[in-house]
């Protein structure tokens, strides 16, 4: 995808794009502007699109980057393309029409209005908010703890999904924590919100000084908070592989067990947009067990 004018009119799996500010810089700190950000969505869709299909999305909309405005949006963004997929969802306060990320066409489409960042839910459109396919634990280091203790509770945590007949896959959030997620036969997200409480509960109990469930903020300092709510039907996780609008562009990006198992600082799983489009080319998708129907267990 050229880079070089401020505007460019470009044909993606039939459908014409008019992109434009190309030029603008998200991120002032790394110097990444629009179109580079709209480049790397175009080299990772093949593996991020099977993540996101099928799931109404949310975004975090900040089209003039760090520096402007930025809020959190369900609904179709105005000037939308006609034929981006589109889902009604009843939520408590109302119904929305939100987009499905089905295609890259879709996702470039979402990312030219400055829907820089994904947020999906664990179950499909199809399916609805009663059949959760998939379990979450986002895993926040508090003040005094970072992501390699992050690291050492993921591990546990995988070995204690393992004993529960669950294969647990990681992500790094491309904030400052970590993502493990496993896929299950579609439950309530009720029936996968208790059983991920009791997880984080059984984490806490084992280790009662790196542990919090508890939201509240206080509590945190030198810990790691598993959250478990995020398996609530109304509630979204970053997606893998979306851009994070942080200081300088993260990456929520799928990790190996033994990356996890290395980390000895930060540094080590804070990837570039330049170097998750490396790891995808080398690696393909270090996720993709998770989107098979054969990987699917029943929680327990």
């Amino acid at each position: 995808m050229p880079a070089s004018s401020d505007r460019q009119a470009v044909e993606i799996e039939g459908h014409r794009l008019a992109l434009s500010h190309l030029d603008r810089v998200l991120f002032p700190a790394s110097g990444h502007t629009k179109a580079q950000v709209l480049h790397y969505y175009a080299q990772v869709a093949a593996v991020m699109v099977p993540h996101t299909a099928g799931r109404p999305a949310s975004f975090v909309r900040a089209p003039e980057g760090l520096e402007g405005q930025s809020w959190i949006a369900k609904n179709l963004p105005g000037g939308a393309p006609g034929w981006v997929p589109v889902v009604t969802v009843e939520h408590r306060d109302g119904a929305t029409e939100q987009v499905v990320i089905d295609s890259t066409a879709a996702l470039i489409a979402m990312a030219n209005l400055g829907a820089y960042e994904v947020h999906v839910p664990q179950w499909t459109a199809a399916a609805g908010p009663g059949a959760h396919d998939r379990l979450v634990l986002d895993l926040d280091p508090g003040p005094g703890a970072d992501l390699v203790l992050c690291c050492r509770i993921a591990q546990r945590l995988r070995q204690l999904l393992a004993d529960d007949g669950l294969t647990a896959h990681a992500v790094v959030s491309g904030s400052k924590g970590l993502h493990l997620y496993a896929a299950v036969r579609p439950a309530s997200g009720r029936a996968t919100s208790a059983y991920a409480k009791e997880l984080a509960g059984r984490m806490r109990a084992e280790h009662p000084g790196l542990v919090v469930v508890s939201m509240a903020r206080a509590e945190r300092a030198e810990k790691v908070f598993i959250d478990w709510s995020q398996n609530a039907s109304a509630k979204t996780t970053a997606a893998p592989y979306t851009v994070r609008l942080r200081e300088r562009p993260g990456v929520a990006a799928p990790v190996t067990w033994d990356e996890v198992a290395a980390c000895e600082s930060p540094d080590d799983l804070a990837f570039t947009l330049e170097e998750v489009v490396g790891r995808v080319a080398a690696h393909g998708d270090l996720l993709a067990p998770l989107t098979g129907d054969d990987a699917r267990a029943p929680l327990p």
